[in-house]
């Protein structure tokens, strides 16, 4: 995506009411846990699937504010990033794209999550993370019933053919 494009997304985002189950805001200024990028990285792949989105956003640089606070994480440290999610999650899976952009003179990395495969919750570590609105919570079985359950197939063998 080229810059311009970018900055019109990370606007759109940014014109949410809130954080919620398919959006999250962290500072990240230097830094940011790679066990609680796992979770969130669960959770959001999670939530995307149970809304029958393709992908969710973790916008590193922006506060819980809505505020562009910018961030110095550098490609190394995203690269690290990458390799500890595909290592940790279940089924292994990683980062649909990274955007870096500027807006106001501070970088926003923009991480885009994959929604959870069909029929599979994705684990961090073992444990299934969701949302709950703005909160990472554990997935409840409800949800991960519901997501396992779209791998069920009918049986075409009970249908009656015409």
């Amino acid at each position: 995506m080229k810059n311009n494009e970018l900055i019109e997304l990370l606007d759109s985002l940014l014109r949410a009411d809130t954080e919620n189950e398919v959006l999250e805001f962290k500072e990240a200024k230097k830094s940011f846990g790679k066990d609680d990028l796992g979770k969130y990285f669960s959770a959001l792949s999670n939530e995307a699937n149970i809304a029958g989105k393709a992908y969710s956003w973790l916008l590193f640089g922006v506060d819980n504010t809505k505020l562009v606070v910018g961030t110095n994480i550098t490609e190394k440290q995203l690269n690290e990033y990458k390799l500890e999610i595909s290592n940790n999650t279940s089924p292994m899976l990683s980062f649909l794209a990274t955007h870096r952009c500027e807006k106001d003179g501070k970088t926003v990395i923009l991480f885009q999550i994959p929604a959870a495969p069909q029929g599979m919750p994705v684990a961090w570590k073992g444990h299934f993370y969701g949302r709950s609105g703005e909160s990472l919570v554990a997935l409840d079985i409800g949800e991960i019933e519901h997501i396992r359950g779209q791998s069920q197939k009918s049986d075409w063998s009970a249908q009656i053919v015409e």
